[in-house]
């Protein structure tokens, strides 16, 4: 494929994604106050008696809940979604490769919505009671509906994109651009760029970015093993490779 070629092949996928991402928006804008509460729970749930969500625009209530209803349709699609970026992949793999495209659309989705789940489920009840401490008789909290709805739904996009660290990490050992000797390698340099990447797409405190940075550092040492035992060095002596590059790494 030429360039224009590739670059068409871009726009059709993107305009199927945003496509996608429309009727998933109508799908849910008729529960977007459901959803929204659901979101709001964790906050709720530490929130003091005296305290309150409030609004200072007048159309930011309803600002909200499309934004919800876009994330949440993002969310519901995101199978297909995935299924687009990997199609858009696949003219570069070979026939035996291409068979993975399916299954890996499926377990991407999965992936991006447990990351979610498990920043919702278990980072927003420790972090919001953390920040709802500092709350006293001369302090009260008062968050801003909009800017409540920009931190929590950062958080659960972010928290969805880095568990597919493991499903990258395999698709990039089963076509030969990744093997577990270099990932070891680079182990340092991307603990460095785990804590860049978490003091960015989190709140300016150490809180929220250990428990984004801890994650990721988890799911790196996970994606090394999968590289290991996925990677097509595996099959072709790339094992004694490893074990070389784990002495000279322990010396």
């Amino acid at each position: 494929m030429t360039l224009l070629e590739h670059l068409d092949e871009l726009r059709f996928r993107l305009v199927r994604c945003c496509i996608a991402v429309g009727i998933g928006f109508l799908a849910c804008y008729g529960f977007a106050e459901q959803l929204f509460g659901y979101l709001v729970a964790p906050l709720l749930a530490v929130m003091p008696e005296t305290s309150t969500l409030i609004f200072t625009e007048l159309p930011e209530a309803f600002f909200t809940y499309l934004k919800i209803s876009i994330v949440a349709g993002m969310f519901l699609t995101s199978p297909y979604i995935f299924y687009q970026i990997w199609a858009f992949i696949a003219p570069g793999l070979y026939d035996e490769e291409k068979k993975y495209i399916i299954p890996m659309a499926g377990v991407s989705a999965l992936f991006f919505a447990s990351g979610a789940c498990f920043g919702y489920f278990i980072v927003f009840p420790f972090a919001f009671d953390f920040f709802m401490s500092f709350n006293n008789e001369t302090i009260q909290a008062m968050p801003k509906l909009g800017e409540y709805l920009g931190f929590s739904l950062k958080l659960l996009i972010a928290f969805g994109l880095i568990f597919e660290m493991p499903l990258f990490a395999f698709f990039g050992a089963r076509i030969g651009i990744l093997t577990a000797a270099a990932m070891r390698k680079a182990r340092k340099v991307a603990v460095l760029c785990f804590f860049i990447v978490a003091a960015i797409l989190t709140p300016p405190d150490v809180i929220s970015q250990l428990l984004m940075a801890g994650p990721l550092l988890l799911l790196y040492e996970v994606s090394i093993y999968v590289a290991k035992i996925f990677g097509r060095s595996a099959k072709a002596g790339g094992q004694d490779e490893d074990e070389n590059d784990e002495q000279e790494e322990t010396a």
